[in-house]
């Protein structure tokens, strides 16, 4: 784990490596207003955009460009922050940074300028994975519900679970600070109330995170079946275009062919895998070998046989080679030959027909896709975010499930109140308000440079 000393003044290029048409440099910590004076000669004037050199230690230019200067605590960081906008060159901007290094700055390490923000509460830590979501976006659904997320929507949605939390606490707790008064607290129709509300909402909530872990981490669907099926062509007709090699010959698919669609927004990787079959060489035993693999771990599979040639016997065959606890669709293939059928194969509820030749049931499938992978688009109310999210919730919601027992069972206000204080934590650990230096770390570091 990185370590970071956030007394220190950083920089890092803001731009990816390489040639471009500009290309910029972010600053920032105590140092900024010593560093601007010496590279440009002069302290810019706060947010406003100025041309300028950026000079070496003899005064002479390293290049030329725009510059904007954000004195703290009104920066990304909450630090001062200097941006320098400059010509797009890998060696103009080593130069930089080298004379940046040399007025006492570092070089950032992964994440620091977003850890730094938050460190500095100018946004919570679900705000600030979400910048890296938003970066990271495979589809305009994912990146408008990461924008959400950093506007605070879903820290939002969590604060409005943790304040009735609170008020379930606060009700517990005034039963323990007057025993002496008549009225049992604990046993008040309001408090059972707002626990049945308080459930609702963790459902509501834990419905909301699971689709935001959807769209951020995508889907992983594997096409199966035997050699000459038409895994492959149903690979071009979700894709849309020739993805994989189509032929006559069977096993024409050795090696894993992947390609990334969209289901209404929900970002899904289609893994194409060679025909499962006694392999007749080295070659395509690799292939069957890696396409058991990649089953074993997919969120789906989509099983093809062929309506014209496979007998029930022979699906039965298929599916017991499958693995026992994969979720799958049996995809009925090559229903425009329909007439050529002399077979008896079952058509069980698990199962949909299509064309992959013709596009015929495409749509029904996309359809029966995103309800097998459990996907129910909000496109004005999703928000992205992350497993450890939904692990937290889940922990808070066994806590607060712990309460609503020792309230139904023997009401022991301490122990409940105990339970309620749990579910806090463990709520906090969401937007950072109760988080460990190692779970900081590892967010953090899986950053980009410069962000």
């Amino acid at each position: 784990m990185a370590t970071f000393n956030t007394n220190d003044t950083i920089v890092a290029r803001g731009t990816p490596p390489g040639r471009g048409g500009i290309a910029v440099l972010r600053v920032s910590g105590s140092q900024v207003p010593t560093i601007a004076n010496a590279l440009l000669g002069t302290l810019p004037e706060p947010r406003y955009a100025t041309l300028s050199n950026f000079n070496d230690a003899q005064g002479r230019a390293i290049d030329n460009g725009i510059v904007l200067y954000f004195p703290a605590p009104n920066s990304f960081t909450g630090e001062d922050v200097l941006e320098l906008q400059g010509h797009g060159g890998s060696i103009v901007c080593e130069m930089l940074l080298e004379r940046i290094c040399e007025l006492g700055a570092r070089i950032a390490e992964a994440g620091e300028f977003s850890r730094r923000a938050f460190l500095n509460d100018k946004l919570d830590l679900a705000q600030a994975e979400a910048i890296a979501d938003l970066i990271d976006s495979s589809s305009r659904t994912a990146a408008r519900a990461a924008q959400r997320s950093l506007q605070g929507k879903f820290s939002e949605i969590v604060g409005a679970l943790n304040e009735q939390v609170t008020a379930l606490r606060v009700h517990v707790e005034a039963a323990l600070d007057f025993p002496e008064e008549e009225i049992d607290f604990l046993s008040d129709q309001s408090l059972i109330d707002r626990l049945a509300t308080a459930r609702q909402t963790f459902a509501d909530v834990e419905h909301t995170v699971t689709q935001g872990c959807l769209l951020r981490d995508g889907a992983t669907v594997v096409l199966a079946g035997r050699p000459n099926a038409g895994k492959s062509s149903l690979l071009n007709a979700l894709a849309g275009y020739s993805a994989a090699i189509v032929t006559d010959i069977e096993g024409t698919t050795r090696d894993l062919v992947r390609e990334q669609i969209e289901l209404n927004g929900l970002p899904v990787n289609i893994i194409d895998t060679a025909g499962l079959r006694v392999a007749s060489d080295a070659v395509e035993e690799e292939g069957v070998r890696r396409a058991q693999e990649q089953l074993a771990t997919a969120d789906h599979a989509l099983v093809l046989v062929d309506v014209t040639s496979t007998s029930a016997a022979e699906q039965a065959e298929l599916m017991a080679e499958l693995p026992p606890a994969l979720n799958y669709t049996i995809v009925r293939n090559k229903i425009d030959k329909l007439a050529a059928y002399t077979g008896a194969l079952a058509s069980p509820e698990n199962s949909i027909s299509i064309s992959a030749l013709t596009g015929a049931g495409i749509a029904d499938l996309r359809q029966h896709l995103e309800q097998e992978l459990g996907y129910q688009p909000t496109a004005e109310g999703a928000v992205t975010a992350r497993r450890r999210h939904l692990e937290s919730l889940r922990k808070a919601r066994n806590h607060f499930d712990e309460a609503c027992r020792l309230l139904s069972q023997s009401a022991e206000g301490e122990l409940m109140a105990d339970e309620l204080l749990q579910v806090q934590n463990a709520l906090a650990e969401i937007t950072g308000q109760f988080s460990s230096d190692d779970l900081l770390g590892e967010i953090f570091t899986s950053f980009c440079i410069g962000k």
